[in-house]
């Protein structure tokens, strides 16, 4: 989704730039000032998730990449993350000396440990937290080399920019994300039935931490609430169990359009339990919605959210609990909140986001030449 709108962006202000990805079927489009180049996966790819798969053969399309740059004559390469199209991207970068910009958008390493903690959670805690840790570093640590590649690396929050910054020891910036406050807006909503909704949109996927939903439905029912419903938008394998071990809960599957934005505007409270996200866009969505969110201690929402005004911070599950209470039972409070999380949610601009993009590609370009002229005054000293 980011990628699709910094391409807008780009198009919208007549900047050349040419899109590399992977698609149905190879072939290359132009769109006034942007060009498309879709490349075929091979029939060997497996899937990643739901819609995204890694084609451990995609290196076959190498030199008609390079045809396509050398034509082309970029000033700068953008990488979007550790997957077959960037490291195409980053060999050719690094092949041709064309200065290289890396922004990682997915924790890699988070979301292999909560699958494995999934896959192998029949064995002795003590055993499952020492793999699992073990995996999340070993993943981080290679994630961490192959962004030693770029000259400038972007991340969605503060915490992912220091840590990428003292493992590359490159120049490490900040590209968050805005939100569509058209397309996501309270005047969205089509309910009104008198049904407290919480609601969740993503993944059901074991590193969304989906299982805590049916652990707060659980303990709501307990202390006497029923006049309430979970709305839970996305898809899978998390789902059949969630079916199984909710009472309350309405799954629509995959969303879009104005689908999408409906749910959203017919929540009430938005609850995001995921700990491994790297920004956490659906929460940004939910408050542009004029729904406050919920959001977990760990990764990048709890930037987004403003703790007591747009949503609240939790530290554990009983907070989680503790806050869902406090906004049932308190209308003016709940009010407060939906109008200060669109108030909030109209001040992430996309267009600032991408002006530090490209900002972020002058300085690459920048570095390059520096680096350049440094080794051409090595050379005449030597």
């Amino acid at each position: 989704m980011t990628s699709k709108r910094l391409i807008g962006y780009a198009k919208r202000h007549g900047y050349p730039y040419l899109c590399i990805h992977a698609g149905r079927k190879t072939e290359r489009i132009a769109d006034e000032s942007v060009t498309y180049l879709s490349l075929k996966r091979s029939p060997l790819s497996f899937p990643m998730d739901e819609d995204l798969k890694y084609d451990p053969f995609f290196q076959r399309h190498v030199n008609r990449v390079q045809r396509e740059l050398t034509e082309f004559k970029p000033d700068v390469l953008h990488i979007t993350g550790l997957n077959d199209v960037s490291i195409v991207g980053a060999y050719l970068g690094w092949k041709m000396q064309i200065p290289l910009v890396g922004s990682w958008h997915t924790n890699l390493h988070e979301f292999a440990a909560r699958r494995l903690t999934r896959i192998f959670r029949f064995l002795p805690q003590k055993t499952l937290d020492s793999m699992t840790g073990f995996a999340e570093r070993k993943i981080m640590d290679g994630a961490v080399y192959y962004y030693k590649i770029p000259k400038v690396v972007l991340s969605p929050n503060q915490e992912l920019v220091e840590q990428l910054g003292r493992g590359t020891k490159r120049v490490s910036r900040l590209m968050s994300r805005g939100v569509d406050t058209e397309k996501f807006a309270p005047e969205k909503r089509t309910v009104d039935d008198g049904l407290f909704r919480f609601g969740f949109v993503g993944r059901l996927r074991a590193e969304k931490n989906v299982r805590l939903l049916a652990a707060l439905e659980k303990k709501l029912l307990e202390t006497g609430k029923t006049d309430f419903r979970f709305l839970i938008v996305g898809e899978g394998n998390e789902r059949e169990w969630l079916e199984k071990n909710m009472t309350t809960g309405e799954f629509t599957g995959f969303l879009d359009g104005e689908q999408l934005s409906a749910a959203y505007a017919n929540m009430d409270v938005f609850v995001f339990p995921s700990e491994t996200d790297a920004f956490g866009n659906v929460a940004q969505e939910a408050n542009a919605s004029g729904v406050p969110a919920i959001v977990t201690n760990q990764g990048g929402p709890k930037f987004i959210v403003r703790h007591n005004e747009s949503g609240f911070i939790a530290e554990n599950f009983d907070d989680f609990v503790k806050y869902s209470l406090e906004l049932m039972d308190d209308a003016e409070k709940l009010a407060e909140m939906k109008r200060l999380s669109r108030r909030n949610a109209l001040s992430s601009s996309w267009d600032a986001v991408f002006e530090a993009v490209y900002d972020a590609y002058r300085e690459a370009i920048e570095i390059e030449r520096q680096d350049r002229l440094k080794k051409a005054a090595g050379s005449e000293k030597s």
